[in-house]
């Protein structure tokens, strides 16, 4: 994972930790968002992090819209606000 990727992957992960909620990394199948966010109460979705600038490629983008369009919650994100944004959605619910 290239730094700044790193850095907003790291932020968020200590977001959902102070949270109360798990911060999953996913590595199957190939293209699946990588990460899984879980929160008490079953709120869940599913997070792309890229370094900023970077957009999915793809098979990530084939992988977000068929997760979207079975009802989940699934969102790419290149920025730490971004991905504090994602985070507070899900736990609206």
């Amino acid at each position: 994972m290239r730094k700044r990727e790193r850095y907003i992957d790291q932020a968020l992960r200590h977001r959902v930790k102070q949270l109360d909620g798990l911060y999953l990394k996913l590595t199957n199948p190939a293209g699946i968002p990588d990460r899984l966010v879980l929160f008490p109460g079953g709120r869940a979705g599913f997070i792309e992090v890229k370094r900023p600038g970077e957009t999915p490629r793809p098979l990530q983008y084939y992988w977000i819209n068929k997760l979207q369009r079975m009802g989940f919650f699934v969102t790419y994100e290149d920025s730490i606000e971004g991905g504090e944004l994602f985070i507070d959605k899900i736990l609206e619910g």
